[in-house]
C-alpha cells in the first residue's frame, strides 16, 4: 500500500476522484514539487481551528493544483485539491515567495 505524507478521509478521497478528477498520487507529487511555502486562509468563511492552509504546485505531469489542508498534531489532513484558477496562482506567486 502506498504511503503518503498526509492523512485523508474516505469522503475527501471520493470527492477528489469524482468531483475534481485528482488522484492521491497527484496530491503527493504537489507536496514534493512545491517551490514556496503555504498561505493561510484569511477569509471568515474559510477560517478554521487549526488554520486552513494552501499552496499551489505542479504534479509530475505539469497539472497545476491548489492543495488545501490543515495541520494538527504534526500531521497534514487534506481538505481538498483541484485545478488552480488563474487568480489563485497569481496570489500565490505574489504572496508566497
Amino acid at each position: 500500500m502506498q504511503q503518503y505524507p498526509f492523512k485523508i478521509s474516505s469522503k475527501i478521497k471520493t470527492k477528489l476522484k469524482q468531483k475534481h478528477n485528482v488522484s492521491l498520487e497527484e496530491v503527493a507529487e504537489s507536496f514534493y514539487n512545491r517551490s514556496y511555502g503555504t498561505l493561510t486562509h484569511n477569509r471568515e468563511a474559510h477560517k478554521t481551528q487549526p488554520p486552513t492552509q494552501w499552496f499551489i504546485a505542479k504534479s509530475d505531469k505539469g497539472r497545476i493544483l491548489k492543495v488545501i489542508f490543515v495541520m494538527e498534531n504534526g500531521k497534514v489532513f487534506i481538505k481538498s485539491c483541484f485545478d488552480a484558477d488563474k487568480a489563485s496562482q497569481r496570489i500565490y506567486r505574489k504572496v508566497a515567495k
